[in-house]
């Protein structure tokens, strides 16, 4: 009963104005908490980090992201090696352990592609641009706000899905009722079936005024299991 009651709440802190607010307007209100100088699209900055999972050495990740440049820059370090990729515009540079000579079975094992650079370019800048990234051509925002009931919070959710083209998922990123800060996001490749994952973020790095989660948790939505954790170590911006 408590919980409903909570739901109903949420529901009336959904109105503006005397007038509901929509998915769209959940969305620039989040946006407005974590960029509120409009910064992410003159993005220049480096970011560690430091990936945790169970049974497993940690994986450091640096990165280089120049918006403007269109430059991308990853060097993964784990154990004893060290995978170098870089991506500016349209060009790709890629290197093994200091070597640009990579054998075809180290590709295979490092999957070291120029194809596979661009892909983790485009990943590393989606997550770590949300919810600005949200604002991207072919993504559609459901007009409707969608009250969620999660690990014991209440928050207002927007749904979105996307072009064909961009992705084929499902996403639900959930906001502090009050602050609009981006506390989850969940996706589903097929929602009936509960597939997919969510992630809990917590903690904040500023970044050129920019509010960046210090850490990602990701978790199996069908049985909660722990997945491992995403931890920005450093950021600074240039």
């Amino acid at each position: 009963m408590i919980r409903y009651f909570f739901l109903f709440a949420l529901f009336f802190l959904s109105k503006t104005n005397g007038q509901t607010l929509t998915g769209p307007q959940l969305l620039e209100k989040a946006i407005a908490h974590h960029d509120p100088n409009g910064a992410w699209g003159t993005f220049k900055g480096k970011l560690s980090i430091t990936m945790q999972t169970p049974d497993n050495s940690d994986r450091i990740s640096d990165i280089i992201l120049d918006l403007p440049l269109q430059y991308f820059s990853l060097t993964i370090k784990k154990d004893s090696t060290i995978i170098e990729q870089t991506v500016h515009k349209n060009e790709c540079e890629l290197a093994l352990n200091g070597s640009t000579i990579i054998s075809e079975e180290d590709i295979k094992t490092h999957r070291l592609t120029c194809e596979r650079t661009k892909i983790l370019k485009d990943y590393y800048t989606y997550l770590y641009g949300l919810p600005m990234k949200l604002k991207d051509p072919g993504t559609f925002i459901d007009s409707k706000i969608y009250p969620k009931h999660f690990r014991g919070k209440d928050y207002l959710a927007i749904k979105v899905k996307y072009e064909k083209e961009v992705g084929k998922d499902t996403w639900y990123f959930y906001f502090d009722p009050t602050t609009y800060a981006m506390e989850v996001y969940q996706f589903f490749h097929d929602e009936s079936k509960n597939d997919g994952e969510f992630i809990i973020l917590n903690g904040i790095e500023e970044i050129n005024g920019i509010k960046i989660p210090k850490t990602r948790a990701w978790y199996y939505n069908k049985n909660n299991k722990y997945l491992g954790t995403d931890i920005l170590t450093e950021s600074s911006s240039f």
